[in-house]
């Protein structure tokens, strides 16, 4: 079976990750799980990946799981349990990847991401996407809640819009999923490569052992109460201070020179 995921790594540390089955709308089967998840570990040991893009071939992001492979499993003697648990399992071990990736993760949406494909866009450390892109949590059109997807979305958007994408089921636009905050930033098509791209590189010019000191961070403390969250950071902060990039950039800073990044 061919590849699901492409992948092409840039001069300056930029990982390309694309989803590679448009006939099935880069539905997120049990095959494209793994292999998503297998590309996401490969690049967190990688010293030379510093910023991974997801995006994809064709006009849908990601339709989320693959329904006819679902409904395939319904007629085992369990009526698919053992599948469905193993699938779910799987899916929410690659979108936990993706948060305690080291690597800041970009998705790149040009076209519907729903369901769990619209879970994936949640889980990404930022997102941006075409202005014609449209997004759905709608299992509940088909007498299946969107629950895993919820747990992304809940993340990143207020109580109110989640629930309201979650009980209604409907499309949202690329200008209402941005002011709602599950997306950055809307541009044309021709130009969404361009903008990711400069987002990536931008942020691939920065020590790699402090962004993945500051994205941990980010994520530890976000469900704690607030004096335990700044006990926390500050620990992070002194730890950071004492690493030899912490110690490189502010005497770059000082110095008024570009600094060198050691990653130690």
């Amino acid at each position: 079976m061919p590849t699901q995921i492409e992948s092409h790594l840039s001069d300056n540390g930029v990982l390309r990750l694309t989803l590679n089955n448009p006939q099935r709308r880069n539905a997120l089967s049990e095959a494209m799980i793994g292999e998503l998840h297998a590309a996401i570990a490969n690049a967190a040991e990688s010293s030379e990946v510093n910023v991974i893009v997801l995006n994809a071939n064709g006009p849908a992001f990601s339709a989320g799981h693959d329904l006819k492979e679902i409904t395939a499993a319904r007629e085992e003697s369990d009526k698919g349990r053992a599948f469905f648990a193993t699938l779910m399992n799987k899916c929410a071990a690659m979108m936990t990847a993706i948060v305690h990736c080291p690597k800041p993760v970009i998705a790149e949406i040009d076209g519907i991401a729903t369901a769990a494909g619209c879970q994936l866009v949640a889980s990404c450390d930022l997102a941006y996407a075409s202005n014609t892109s449209r997004f759905a949590t709608p299992g509940v059109n088909i007498g299946l809640f969107c629950s895993t997807p919820m747990v992304a979305l809940s993340r990143n958007v207020s109580s109110k819009h989640a629930m309201e994408m979650l009980l209604i089921g409907d499309m949202i636009s690329a200008s209402d999923a941005e002011r709602i905050g599950l997306i950055n930033r809307t541009t044309d098509s021709e130009s969404l490569t361009a903008m990711t791209q400069a987002v990536a590189d931008k942020i691939a010019e920065k020590s790699s052992l402090t962004l993945s000191i500051g994205k941990e961070a980010f994520y530890c403390q976000q469900d704690m109460e607030l004096a335990q969250a700044y006990a926390y950071a500050s620990d992070v902060m002194v730890d950071n201070m004492l690493t030899k990039d912490g110690e490189e950039g502010i005497s770059a800073f000082v110095e008024k020179r570009p600094p060198v990044w050691r990653n130690e």
